[in-house]
């Protein structure tokens, strides 16, 4: 955020996501981040609060974060195997303000990718903790043969989308506030 000229403040959300169940990943994704603007905009009455999550799927099958180190590399050699989706979720909760979107890509592994090479990246604990068990911004790189949609997306915020979205909120580039 602030690299696009946005002054922000990390604030974690005190939210059990498993305990969030949806009919679809766009709908899961929709639903944590409603979840997480929630919880932080009932504690921050006077900011504009933006939630988002990130959901992997294939068809209807949600990948989350890894549970344990075999749960990692079975889920990295199912997407090995298949074209799956990112689907981000985000909120905007603050006074007068209540709005979502999500953004869609699709990605696709390098089909020559080795058992040994899937199990290296998982030793490495660099995708661990995120939705799919991977990070395409670093070593995850590796992994990934082609990418459809936005890039930002990928790296868990889509970050045209939000600033298309604040433009309609009257922010605009260069003011001290955003506005």
């Amino acid at each position: 955020m602030e690299d696009v000229g946005l002054s922000c403040e990390a604030v974690p959300p005190d939210v059990d996501e498993d305990a969030i169940q949806a009919s679809t990943p766009v709908a899961l994704a929709l639903a944590r981040a409603e979840a997480k603007a929630a919880e932080v905009a009932a504690r921050r009455l006077d900011a504009l609060v933006i939630g988002a999550d990130q959901v992997a799927f294939v068809g209807d099958e949600v990948f989350g974060k890894p549970s344990d180190p075999e749960d990692h590399l079975r889920r990295l050699r199912q997407l090995r195997s298949h074209p799956h989706s990112l689907v981000t979720g985000v909120v905007l909760i603050g006074p007068g303000v209540r709005r979502s979107f999500h953004e869609l890509t699709r990605l696709t592994f390098r089909e020559d990718l080795s058992d040994a090479e899937l199990a290296a990246y998982v030793a490495s604990g660099e995708g661990s903790g995120c939705a799919g068990g991977y990070r395409v911004e670093a070593t995850g790189a590796w992994l990934i043969d082609r990418i459809e949609g936005d890039w930002y997306n990928i790296v868990g915020l889509p970050i045209r989308s939000l600033l298309r979205e604040l433009r309609t909120l009257g922010w605009r580039l260069g003011t001290s506030d955003g506005r």
